[in-house]
C-alpha cells in the first residue's frame, strides 16, 4: 500500500487542478462556430427539420419573385419607385430571414427567432399597405402572386415561430454549464448580438426606402445615406466581433461608430419632417418617419444591453463558446 500511495496522491492532486464537472463547457457534442456553438443537424427533431427545409425553401422562393420583380421594374421607363424600394427593402428583408431563422433553430436562439417574427410581419404589414394604394392596371399577375404568397406564408412563419420561442431552451445551460450567471450572460450576449445584426437591417431598410422612393431630400443627404450603407455593415461587423469576442476596445468604437449614425436620423426625422408633403408620396414619408424612430429605439435597446454585457466580459462564458475540440474532449 505504501508504494502505490504516491501514485494515488499524484493522481488526486490532478484531479483537485481540474475544473469541477459543473464549471466545464458543456457544449461536448455541439459544433463550435464563428458566431458561437450550434446543434448538429441529427439533434434535431423530424418536425424542426422539416420546417426548416420548409421556411428556408418559401424564403428563396419569394426571394426569386422580389428578384425578378425587381429585373422587370429595371428594364421599364416609367418605373414605379414606391413599388422599386418596397422590392429592394423586400430583398434585405429575405436575406436577414434566412440568416434569423438558421442562427434561430440551430443555437436554440429566441432572439434570433423574434427578429424573425417582427421582419416577417413587417414584410406583411408593407406588402399589405403597398397592394393596397396600387391602381387595378398596377397590379400584375407577378405582383399578385408574390402578394399572396408572403400573406400565406408569412402567417404560417409567424404562428410556427412563436410555437418555437415559447419551447424550453437548453442551450444557454448546455454552453454555461449550471451556473445562472454564465447562462444569463449567454443570453445577454445573444442578445446583443441579435440587436447588432436587427439595427443593421433597419438601417439599410432605411437607407433604401429614403435613397429609391422620391422623398424630397437634398442630393447631400442621398450621398451621405449611400455611404452609411457602407458604414452601417462596418459598424456592425465591429459590434459582432466586439460581443463574441469580448474585446472592450472595439466595444468603445463601435459606440464611437453609431453616434453619427444616431445624431444624423435624429436629424434626418426632423428634415422629413419639415418637408412633408413636398414628395412623390404620403406613404413613403410615413415610412421613413417610422423607420427613422425605429433605428433610434433600436439603437437605444443595443446601447442598454451592450452596457450591461460590458460589465461581465472575462468571465469565462467566451472560453466556453469558443472552447477547441481538444479542450473539449
Amino acid at each position: 500500500m505504501d508504494e502505490t500511495s504516491p501514485l494515488l496522491t499524484t493522481r488526486q492532486a490532478e484531479n483537485a487542478d481540474l475544473p469541477s464537472p459543473n464549471l466545464r463547457p458543456r457544449h461536448r457534442e455541439l459544433i463550435p462556430t464563428p458566431c458561437g456553438p450550434i446543434k448538429p443537424w441529427s439533434e434535431l427533431t423530424c418536425l424542426i427539420k422539416v420546417y426548416y427545409c420548409f421556411t428556408i425553401t418559401s424564403l428563396l422562393g419569394v426571394l426569386v419573385l422580389t428578384v425578378v420583380n425587381i429585373y422587370g421594374q429595371l428594364q421599364k421607363k416609367d418605373n414605379y419607385e414606391e413599388e422599386f424600394s418596397v422590392s429592394l427593402i423586400l430583398l434585405v428583408g429575405m436575406l436577414f430571414c434566412l440568416y434569423y431563422i438558421t442562427r434561430g433553430i440551430l443555437q436554440e436562439n429566441p432572439q434570433e427567432l423574434i427578429a424573425f417574427v417582427l421582419s416577417v410581419l413587417l414584410v406583411m404589414v408593407r406588402s399589405v399597405v403597398n397592394f393596397s394604394v396600387l391602381l387595378p392596371e398596377e397590379r400584375k399577375s407577378l405582383l399578385l402572386v408574390r402578394f399572396v404568397c408572403l400573406l400565406c406564408v408569412g402567417l404560417f412563419h409567424v404562428v410556427c415561430a412563436t410555437l418555437l420561442i415559447q419551447r424550453p431552451n437548453m442551450m444557454a445551460f448546455r454552453v454555461g454549464g449550471a451556473l445562472e450567471s454564465l447562462q444569463e450572460q449567454y443570453f445577454l450576449l445573444n442578445f446583443c448580438f441579435s440587436m447588432v445584426s436587427f439595427d443593421l437591417q433597419a438601417q439599410l431598410s432605411l437607407c433604401i426606402l429614403i435613397i429609391t422612393s422620391g422623398i424630397s431630400v437634398s442630393y447631400s443627404h442621398n450621398i451621405i445615406l449611400t455611404f452609411g450603407v457602407v458604414w452601417a455593415c462596418l459598424t456592425a461587423a465591429i459590434g459582432a466581433i466586439a460581443v463574441l469576442k469580448e474585446l472592450k476596445p472595439l466595444v468603445w468604437i463601435f459606440i464611437l461608430l453609431n453616434l453619427p449614425e444616431l445624431a444624423y436620423f435624429i436629424y434626418l426625422l426632423y428634415t422629413v419632417i419639415e418637408e412633408w408633403g413636398q414628395g412623390k408620396s404620403y406613404s413613403q414619408e410615413a415610412a421613413a418617419i417610422t423607420g427613422s424612430c425605429i433605428s433610434v429605439l433600436i439603437k437605444g435597446v443595443l446601447f442598454w444591453s451592450l452596457f450591461r454585457l460590458y460589465r461581465s466580459f472575462g468571465q469565462g462564458l467566451r472560453e466556453r463558446m469558443f472552447a477547441s475540440s481538444q479542450q473539449r474532449g
